[in-house]
Parts: C-alpha cells; structure tokens; sequence
C-alpha cells in the first residue's frame, strides 16, 4: 500500500508542476490587476476582450475571400479597404491595425510574413500558427520564399513573381488566393470551404 501512495503522490506532484504558471503569465497578471485597480480597465472589458480573441478563426477569413470570389464589387472594396468591407460582413478589426487584402494573379503570388515578430490578421484568421512565429520561417521566407513555399509543397512556376510582404504592428496583410478551376457552380459556402488559414497567409494554394 505504501508503494502505492508513493505513486499516486507523484502523479499529483506532476499535474501540480505542470499547472504552475510561467513568467509570463504572472507578468501578464500582475499588470492587468494593475491595469483595473488604477482604473485604466475593467475586468469586464478585459474578459470582453478575451472572448472576441477566443471566437475568431480562418473561417472568417475564408467568408471574405469566397465573398470577393463571388461578387466583384465586394472583392474592388474589399481590396481597396479591407477593414471597411470587412466591417460589411460583420467582422470588426477590432485591434486598429490596417487590414490589407493582397491578391495572387497569374502572374504574382503573396507571401506573408512578419519579420520582427508575429503580427497576423487575428481579427480574421485567429491565432497565428508556431511556426508563422519561428525565426527560421521569418528569415527564410524573405531570404528564399520559393524554397519555403516547396516546403509547404506549393510549387510556382518561374513566370510568377514571388511578392514576400512584412506586416507590421499597424499594417496586417491577407492574401485573395486565386479561385481554383471547375468551381464556376460553387455557391458562396461550398467556395468557403476550399479556403484556409495557410492560403490566405500564401504558404499554399486552394484547390477545388
């Protein structure tokens, strides 16, 4: 029996270690409670806040690209002033930043990186994947996109520029992939489908 409790004691032990918080969670904790005592927020606006981070995901993303697909309009707003045409569909920019859709033609492909950091389209595509955040994706993406991208196991073919754009912390950009061949009787939903997160960043093509 005391085998056993000696075991069991040191499962617990594990999970307790595991539980406990990095650096900088108790760094992030400490200044939010500071934040709310002085007064500069709410708790409630700050659990707000959490919750519109937690709801956002590339099917946002991929609702713009399959609209801009469909309707020529949207996708000249969309284009021209991606935070406006988002708002039209409901999809607040919510941090400020200067949404830029960027759009792959025959003849250009876009690539999208952050070389400084992570900044991302949050509001559109959630949470940036670990390795948009690796130093070697951010390095080599700028120094060899082709190479990166055959990584990814998308080829483009010699004739197409490979256009790599920086966002910034007040610039994020989005790629408009180009609408795949045979999807002419593709509703809107059936298109949305085709779109995901590493299309819209350029690191892949959609097919129908």
């Amino acid at each position: 029996m005391a085998e056993e409790h000696v075991h069991d004691h040191s499962e617990h032990a594990a999970i307790e270690h595991d539980d406990m918080p990095s650096y900088y969670a108790i760094l992030e904790l400490s200044i939010r409670e500071l934040l709310i005592e002085r007064g500069l927020i709410t708790a409630d606006e700050v659990r707000h806040q959490i919750e519109v981070l937690d709801s956002r995901s590339p099917t946002l993303g991929a609702k713009l690209v399959a609209r801009a697909w469909t309707d020529p309009k949207f996708k000249e707003r969309l284009l021209a002033n991606g935070n406006s045409a988002s708002e039209e569909m409901g999809i607040s920019i919510y941090d400020d930043t200067q949404f830029t859709v960027l759009e792959n033609t025959d003849s250009v492909h876009n690539l999208i990186v952050c070389t400084l950091c992570s900044c991302y389209p949050r509001p559109v595509l959630g949470l940036p994947p670990d390795w948009y955040k690796s130093k070697q994706y951010r390095s080599r993406a700028v120094r060899e996109p082709r190479a990166v991208l055959a990584e990814f196991g998308t080829h483009i073919a010699d004739k197409v520029e490979v256009r790599v754009n920086d966002s910034t912390s007040n610039l994020r950009y989005l790629v408009l992939p180009v609408r795949p061949k045979g999807t002419e009787h593709y509703t809107e939903a059936q298109l949305a489908k085709l779109v995901t997160r590493d299309t819209m960043i350029g690191v892949s093509v959609p097919h129908a």
